[in-house]
């Protein structure tokens, strides 16, 4: 049995930049251009995949612009505006014990140090101080809870994170 690999989407091709096939690029990675550290990139766009070259790239203002081997003009560019620029997860540098990818913790069951089970990790979302699990709550929350934002801080709010359990635990109040 084949096993697909996991896709990572680590950022989209946004406007065509002038008339020779350059494209703005918008990243996910915590360092912008870390994004050049991929290749191949593959593209998505309604559902069709294709494997793309960058070709060249640069800082433009505040963003990046990139060419890509064979796209040339504004029209090619054109078609490719709105594509996630994907990359098969195994590429991923591994991290050390402490780090995580986001990824890694979306699904994980969350766990307080008094045993309460707050819910499971929907998303996160990164704030100018600190990242943010968006804890979805179960269903039957004994505090009315659909939701709780929980500050991903190591050293102060989250215990542990069992990556084989699938479970974090907090120091986090269940009323909260």
């Amino acid at each position: 049995m084949t096993q697909t690999p996991e896709i990572v989407v680590l950022g989209q091709l946004g406007a065509v930049y002038g008339v020779k096939g350059w494209l703005k690029v918008q990243s996910y990675t915590d360092d912008v251009e870390a994004i050049f550290d991929y290749h191949p990139w593959q593209i998505r766009k309604q559902g069709k995949t294709q494997t793309v070259k960058v070709e060249e790239w640069r800082r433009h203002n505040k963003g990046l612009i990139a060419k890509l081997v064979g796209i040339d003009d504004r029209d090619a560019a054109h078609l490719l505006t709105g594509a996630d620029i994907e990359i098969q997860a195994d590429q991923l540098p591994e991290l050390p014990e402490d780090e995580f990818y986001w990824r890694d913790l979306i699904g994980m069951t969350v766990v307080n140090t008094e045993g309460y089970n707050m819910g499971v990790v929907d998303q996160l979302m990164a704030t100018a101080s600190n990242d943010v699990m968006v804890v979805k709550a179960n269903s039957n929350d004994a505090f009315g809870r659909s939701e709780r934002l929980i500050p991903f801080i190591q050293s102060q709010y989250i215990q542990t994170v069992d990556r084989e359990n699938k479970r974090i635990v907090v120091d986090w109040p269940s009323d909260f």
